[in-house]
């Protein structure tokens, strides 16, 4: 009895360690785990790869390795269509032509100082900031409750508040004979106490600028002198934003059948407007 107990025994034990040899377990052996080490490390590499590609190359002359001449100096960084077209054009070192590129340049800088400055409106205001930027580039501004008109001096000083101040509202602002493109005229808005505003003279002001202008956030505007601008009739239509418009200056009203017509739509429609010519007032 005993001598089969003590079989049975032996055999159990040698089955269990069987069992428990065929068992998983979350060690791995030595082998694997170099195997396993390898095989993440190749897929990090190839998603390091992969990210890589998806990148956007760098432009010929941008990158470290590339060399660069002096005339990288007339080269222009924004890469546009414009850029291309003059890319496949001739070279044209002539007077004229060197003339052309200079003013061209001149006109993207002079853009680029006219944009909009955040950080300048919540310095001085919407009111302060669009005195400033008129009076620093020659124009014209006149205040509530003041009736002189402030000007900057020959050295470009005026005598203004370089913070903010309630007490300062503009009423008027003269434009006239200045060179501002549209990219500027977004320093003038939400003046609710503008009367009159003028871009007399003013040759890179159109259509677009126009639009600009009539949603700049001018409630009681009752004056706008456009006489020497390249207003055209389909810039007109945007004047009815301006609810309170009396008075629209215009080089001349009947010039042609098309611009009569305009004028005349538009006063039917704002009966409170009337549109006189630059001879009127000007002459």
């Amino acid at each position: 009895m005993l001598q089969r107990l003590s079989r049975g025994f032996l055999s159990l034990g040698r089955y269990g360690s069987r069992m428990a040899s065929t068992l998983p377990t979350n060690q791995a052996q030595p082998g694997e785990e170099v195997e396993v080490s390898a095989t993440v490390k190749r897929i990090r590499e190839e998603l390091a790869a992969d990210k890589q590609k998806l990148k956007w190359r760098s432009p010929i002359g941008d990158r470290p390795e590339d060399w660069s001449s002096k005339l990288k100096l007339f080269s222009n960084s924004e890469q546009t269509s414009d850029f291309i077209v003059m890319m496949q054009r001739p070279i044209d070192l002539s007077p004229r032509n060197m003339r052309q590129w200079w003013d061209n340049r001149k006109e993207r800088i002079e853009r680029h100082m006219q944009q909009f400055i955040p950080d300048r409106h919540k310095i001085l205001g919407a009111e302060l900031a669009a005195a400033h930027f008129i009076l620093f580039r020659g124009g014209a501004a006149k205040f509530v409750s003041d009736s002189r008109w402030h000007r900057a001096n020959e050295d470009g000083e005026f005598n203004l508040p370089n913070k903010f101040d309630p007490g300062y509202k503009v009423e008027a602002l003269r434009c006239d004979n200045m060179t501002l493109y549209y990219e500027g005229l977004e320093n003038l808005r939400c003046l609710d106490s503008l009367k009159f505003l003028s871009f007399h003279n003013v040759k890179t002001f159109d259509d677009w600028c126009l639009d600009r202008i009539s949603g700049g956030g001018f409630p009681h505007l009752e004056v706008l002198d456009l006489s020497g601008t390249e207003i055209t009739t389909n810039g007109l239509a945007c004047l009815y934003r301006l609810p309170q418009l009396k008075l629209l200056i215009l080089d001349d009203p009947k010039g042609t059948l098309e611009l009569e017509l305009a004028t005349a739509m538009l006063e039917e429609s704002m009966p409170t407007l009337k549109v006189v010519g630059a001879d009127v007032i000007h002459g």
